[in-house]
């Protein structure tokens, strides 16, 4: 990844923020037929292995954990907040019309080796954390107790779970760093002022004191 050293995003904290706030990662992985990815919903772990171990299940029917059973290298990419800059929301347009659009984000790349782990306990724990963690917010959470006993063992029967050991997570949040603070400010307010505040809020904790 691209990743200038005003944009990197170093920060052990920020990058598992970006991983627990926006959990639905982008499995690469390389196989006998090329390169593919797999969208999954992705449980993070920071104390296991020098930088956190990535969990997740794929369904059975998915050829990816068969494909890279023998532990193969994969990347999983997380984005976070982003959306379209307009160069008419910074003041210095409109003296000097020297500004092109731009799209400000923020993305994390975890880099490691995918181990399978197709054992029933072990998927069972997954769904169950994956449960706890999403339905924490609901009035009444759904758990896995609610379904018939029959039901809930056919659908773990049906996936397969999956680690990643992660090796290394880059981070880049390209969010105006690079541009004059006035013009900066002026992104931010446009963004509230269009109802669009996680960026607005992201691009606001860059700003100086």
């Amino acid at each position: 990844m691209y990743n200038p050293a005003h944009f990197a995003l170093t920060d052990p904290e920020a990058l598992q923020r970006v991983i627990h706030q926006h959990p639905l990662g982008m499995l690469v992985t390389h196989g006998p037929e090329g390169l593919d990815a797999n969208h999954l919903p992705f449980e993070y772990d920071p104390s296991r292995g020098e930088h956190g171990t990535l969990i997740a299940h794929v369904a059975r029917a998915n050829p990816v954990w068969q494909q890279c059973a023998g532990g193969a290298d994969v990347m999983v990419v997380f984005r976070g907040v982003e959306g379209y800059i307009s160069p008419s929301w910074y003041p210095s347009k409109h003296e000097a019309h020297r500004q092109v659009p731009t799209w400000n984000y923020e993305v994390v790349h975890a880099h490691g080796r995918l181990t399978v782990r197709d054992d029933e306990k072990f998927v069972r724990g997954v769904v169950a954390r994956l449960t706890r963690t999403h339905e924490a917010a609901e009035p009444q959470p759904w758990k896995m107790g609610d379904a018939p006993t029959d039901y809930l063992d056919m659908m773990l029967q049906a996936i397969v779970g999956i680690e990643v050991a992660v090796t290394r997570l880059e981070g880049k949040a390209e969010l105006g760093q690079n541009k004059e603070l006035r013009d900066r400010q002026g992104a931010v307010e446009a963004l509230h002022a269009r109802g669009r505040a996680p960026l607005a809020q992201a691009m606001g904790q860059t700003l100086p004191p």
